[in-house]
């Protein structure tokens, strides 16, 4: 999530288990709580500026439920030597911080990009993708909450403000698991009615909201994308497919930055080969014809793909402020064309 969802979260959660007395710096500590794992592109970047590795080691050693409960741990103990506020109240400090630190890799594991939970274990990303990172029905509460609790310090008033800052918003991210569950379910029977029962798929909610979702199916020629309004569409999904260059793709198969990239997008990526390059691009995030994230990766050496160090290419942010507009329309009304101007080959 944005950096702002997880200050006010790591902040109202710590300042909710704090004594009412220490609200203010609980307030303060979680907000710095909530925000470091974050820091991991900091020392990340230190050692390489390798694009693809940029990617997918974020959200690795500093989003662990393994290594995040010992950080929290040396904190805690570390505070609580040196007196003050923590050592007047371990018990609850203990919890405060424990818990500002360990919902912010949790509350990442509810969007697309995918939050390595287990890591060292090298097992792929965890995404639920039931909210989009950015999502101001989910923040507003915790940050009404962390204000109230600023402003009203000890008062009673002030731990019921975070109570029900932290219930609503946690019933935001239930309703965007219902939500999900029931595009899915759609998604299911749409698919299954064009052949693709069994094909891979993700569902994904469209910017800033919960009721248009983006489902993404993989094919054995390339994809196809399809979206459901909660609020506006019935009956079957409509899906449009596009290609992908999976020759390319299974040939390169071996080539270190497309096995890094395969693993961490669960194998949700297009293949294209442009003037002499395998371009890779992640499905989850953006929708056609516009990405986040496509990498350069190979060149073509003869008849084979020869690796070569990875360039990311650029995306195009006057074309995506065009288009968010469409998505609050398409919410209310089918007929609205989220991509009317996309081509559908891989050159594009």
């Amino acid at each position: 999530m944005d950096s702002l969802t997880q200050i006010v979260l790591g902040g109202a959660i710590a300042a909710a288990i704090a004594p009412p007395r220490h609200r203010r710096a609980a307030l303060l500590a979680g907000a710095a709580l909530g925000t470091l794992p974050d820091l991991d592109s900091l020392p990340i970047a230190l050692f390489t500026d390798d694009p693809v590795a940029l990617m997918t080691l974020h959200r690795g050693f500093s989003h662990s439920l393994f290594v995040l409960p010992l950080l929290g741990w040396l904190l805690w103990a570390f505070f609580r030597r040196r007196g003050g506020r923590v050592s007047e109240s371990p018990t609850r400090w203990f919890w405060a911080i424990q818990l500002a630190l360990l919902t912010h890799p949790l509350l990442d594991a509810f969007t697309v990009y995918g939050t390595q939970l287990l890591w060292p274990l090298p097992l792929p990303p965890v995404m639920w993708s039931s909210v989009f990172i950015i999502d101001p029905l989910y923040t507003v509460w915790l940050l009404a909450a962390c204000i109230a609790a600023l402003v009203l310090h000890e008062r009673p008033a002030a731990g019921r403000a975070l109570v029900a800052g932290l219930v609503l918003s946690t019933a935001y991210l239930g309703w965007s698991l219902l939500a999900k569950g029931l595009v899915e379910r759609e998604a299911g029977r749409s698919l299954a009615a064009i052949g693709l029962a069994d094909a891979p798929r993700f569902a994904t909610p469209m910017p800033f909201n919960t009721l248009l979702w983006r489902v993404v199916a993989m094919t054995p020629d390339g994809y196809v994308e399809g979206f459901r309004s909660l609020a506006g569409d019935e009956g079957l999904m409509r899906f449009e497919h596009h290609a992908s260059d999976v020759g390319a793709l299974a040939d390169a198969a071996d080539i270190p930055a497309v096995e890094r990239l395969a693993w961490f997008n669960h194998g949700f990526m297009r293949a294209a080969e442009i003037d002499g390059g395998l371009v890779l691009t992640d499905l989850r995030m953006g929708s056609e014809p516009d990405y986040s994230f496509s990498f350069v990766v190979a060149e073509r050496d003869g008849g084979q793909w020869r690796g070569v160090a990875p360039r990311q290419l650029a995306m195009s942010w006057d074309d995506i402020g065009r288009r968010l507009p469409l998505v609050w329309a398409r919410i209310f009304d089918p007929g609205v064309e989220l991509a009317a101007d996309a081509c559908h080959s891989m050159s594009c």
